[in-house]
């Protein structure tokens, strides 16, 4: 297995996009999936790498990253210590950042030998809003062959109670807490300004109605962070959608920060398995 870690891409705001590849060297191309975090999230979260393992073992180029503005920097790609960028993260900034790692995948600077990257079979991967942004990226990029999204979060509209909306605008920021980290961590008020002013390109519910790419929803019924519910209506919104519904599976599949086992959790690899199965269909 061939690792190449921590690449950095250009993002906006002079910021970077750290960017991690494994996959199997063959001489041959394969198929890439590019795979997006969630919030408060990392590419070496919990078991990723063992995610990461998994698909470059089936032999797919797998892509990790970290979003430019999710707080961590490339010299600490696992801690949050830039909560400034985090105050500042929005979904055009993260939509932004998908594009740039495709953009890089394709050009003469990737230090990916291209004689293993099939660029006609980009697969988008994403967990919890890391899912929602890859329904929308698949849907707006006709470089994305396919689509899966793990817990994602389903609209953007309804994500804030309006009681909530209305004392982050007064203040002009939100905090929330990381149990993990013990850390209040700042929202500010942009990231709603942006998501109002860009809702064409931010329509989660209309881009699973008009989504060209094949899509696979699999959710936990048991999915403490969100719930499975809202992938039963993405389910009635587009019967074509690929929907599994693991029974008794958590937000995170059994995974956690961090993670010491060399095996990957049951319902971890039950996601894995079907998610291989759609992506090589």
């Amino acid at each position: 297995m061939k690792n190449f870690e921590n690449i950095t891409i250009d993002a906006c705001n002079h910021k970077k996009i750290l960017m991690d590849t494994r996959l199997t060297p063959s001489g041959r191309q394969k198929p890439i999936v590019i795979f997006v975090h969630g919030f408060k999230g990392f590419k070496d979260w919990g078991h990723f790498n063992l995610i990461a393992d998994y698909f470059a073992e089936w032999n797919f180029v797998f892509v990790k990253i970290n979003l430019s503005h999710n707080g961590t920097t490339p010299e600490n790609p696992v801690d949050f210590v830039d909560l400034e960028a985090f105050s500042e993260n929005n979904f055009s900034i993260e939509l932004d950042d998908l594009e740039r790692v495709m953009d890089y995948l394709g050009s003469d600077a990737c230090i990916i030998p291209k004689e293993e990257m099939n660029l006609e079979k980009i697969l988008l991967l994403g967990h919890s809003r890391g899912g929602g942004l890859v329904i929308l990226k698949g849907n707006q990029d006709p470089r994305v062959s396919k689509v899966a999204a793990w817990a994602p979060i389903h609209n953007l509209k309804e994500r804030w109670p309006q009681e909530v909306l209305e004392q982050w605008k007064k203040d002009g920021i939100y905090y929330v807490y990381n149990g993990r980290t013990q850390q209040n961590m700042p929202l500010k008020y942009q990231l709603v300004e942006d998501v109002m002013a860009n809702y064409e390109l931010m329509d989660i519910p209309k881009a699973v109605r008009d989504i060209h790419p094949p899509l696979l929803v699999i959710h936990g019924t048991t999915d403490e962070t969100l719930d499975y519910h809202h992938s039963l209506t993405m389910k009635k919104i587009n019967p074509k959608l690929d929907l599994l519904l693991l029974d008794g599976a958590g937000h995170t599949f059994g995974g956690k920060h961090p993670w010491s086992s060399p095996a990957l959790p049951e319902d971890t690899l039950k996601a894995l398995e079907r998610t291989r199965e759609f992506f090589n269909s």
